[in-house]
């Protein structure tokens, strides 16, 4: 278990100066429903999607089919990735890696950007044992510097290498640069300095500049960061700027509707915005979403309903791993599948071996009725290492189960520091067992 420091309060007002006076109002309520109804009703499409579809139309043009290139392809999968951050289409990404692996075979594996954009891609797709394979090669090709290090820091991290990770940034630090500052709040967070993964990703933002996709991604990351540090307001704050930004930042919508599940209580509005989400973006978080608001409501049937919905499009091969967080969590829940949750978990852990992958292994073999296997294998690789909310719940639960109750209120307790990031059901489960 970590123990997350205090936060440091920190002014928004100095990132986001003059845009967001007009969202604080009186009262407790945080996501006000007439300002949602305002951005359901003037909802546009961004600039930036057109200006993407014209790159589209334009690359593909340029393509010759009977004369293979490398700069029309390539500028032509760029596109088709961007589109897919913007629209959630996940065919528009499997068809960007289609063509990059075309280029990459047409040129018989000598491009070393053309790896680094399928590195990319992998990790977007949670490949991650793939995008260090392909890492690995473009290496041996030649890579300037800076591309190696970030490149290997964003492998070595998401395949559970901390010291590696710590290692290459260390390597390149540079406070005045986006990549940095963007990376090394991913581990002052991972590291409980949560104060400090704040900072960072505030200068991230700034140093995004005019670039509206950088300085936007790295802005709903911010508010991501203060939700965690129980700071629901600011969290408001940062959503609502990144949709004022781009309407179609889809994350920063369910982070709201999340604040309105969560914090205000308030199910309709949060249902409504959950339900825009998904009329707009066919990836399947908004259902997840709906799920969890059933079950905050108490509606096993509506809950049940939503969970099936979501199992059966994320297990869909397009989505590969992306889910597996989210099935398992289902698997062992509402859905009622240990199995199918421990064939998952043991799975993943060839893809990557982090202590929170190995939890969740834990937690499916304890569902699945292996108690003994479950406890030994949290003595070996969970015990003691940093874990997210959901994991400390799981591991407390396995706690509970083995009769280790002192365990298991340490990890409710250290859950609970950062409630938010639960499923609001399992928050509930907490506060009363803390109460006991």
């Amino acid at each position: 278990m970590t123990v997350k420091p205090a936060v440091k309060k920190i002014f928004l007002a100095l990132l986001l100066p003059g845009c967001l006076g007009a969202c604080r109002h009186n009262g407790d309520i945080l996501v006000s429903p007439p300002i949602i109804d305002s951005l359901i009703t003037h909802y546009a499409p961004p600039g930036i999607l057109a200006q993407n579809q014209s790159e589209l139309l334009f690359w593909r043009s340029r393509i010759n089919p009977s004369l293979p290139g490398y700069v029309n392809e390539s500028r032509y999968a760029g596109s088709l990735a961007l589109a897919f951050r913007l629209t959630g289409e996940i065919d528009s990404l499997k068809k960007a890696d289609s063509i990059l692996y075309s280029v990459d075979s047409n040129f018989r594996h000598h491009e070393a950007s053309v790896m680094l954009a399928l590195v990319s891609h992998c990790i977007t797709g949670h490949r991650f044992r793939e995008a260090d394979s392909i890492l690995q090669k473009a290496k041996q090709l030649g890579l300037r510097p800076y591309e190696s290090h970030i490149s290997s820091f964003d492998v070595a991290f998401e395949r559970g290498n901390y010291f590696q990770a710590r290692a290459e940034l260390n390597t390149i630090a540079s406070p005045g640069d986006y990549g940095d500052r963007f990376r090394r709040s991913k581990l002052e967070h991972l590291d409980g300095r949560l104060d400090s993964a704040i900072s960072c990703m505030e200068q991230a933002v700034r140093l995004g500049g005019t670039n509206e996709f950088l300085s936007g991604t790295a802005l709903a990351n911010a508010g991501d960061l203060y939700l965690h540090a129980e700071d629901a307001a600011r969290a408001r704050d940062a959503y609502l700027a990144c949709i004022r930004r781009n309407s179609a930042d889809y994350h920063s919508w369910m982070g709201l509707g999340w604040i309105a599940l969560v914090h205000d209580r308030n199910y309709p509005l949060a249902d409504s915005i959950f339900l825009f989400v998904r009329s707009k973006n066919p990836l399947p978080d908004a259902v997840f979403r709906m799920e969890q608001s059933a079950a905050m409501r108490g509606d096993s049937a509506l809950q049940s309903r939503y969970a099936r919905s979501f199992a059966a499009q994320a297990e869909r091969p397009v989505y590969g791993r992306m889910y597996r967080k989210y099935l398992i969590q289902l698997y062992t829940g509402i859905l009622r599948d240990p199995a199918a949750a421990e064939r998952m978990a043991g799975d993943e852990l060839g893809n990557r071996a982090t202590p929170q992958t190995y939890a969740w292994y834990c937690w499916a073999l304890f569902a699945n009725g292996k108690k003994d296997q479950a406890y030994a294998l949290y003595q070996q690789k969970v015990s003691g290492q940093p874990l997210e909310a959901l994991e400390l719940y799981w591991m407390g639960r396995m706690m509970e189960g083995l009769g280790k109750n002192y365990n298991a209120q340490e990890f409710f307790k250290a859950a609970y520091k950062t409630h938010y990031d639960l499923d609001p059901t399992d928050a509930t489960y907490i506060q009363k067992k803390l109460e006991e």
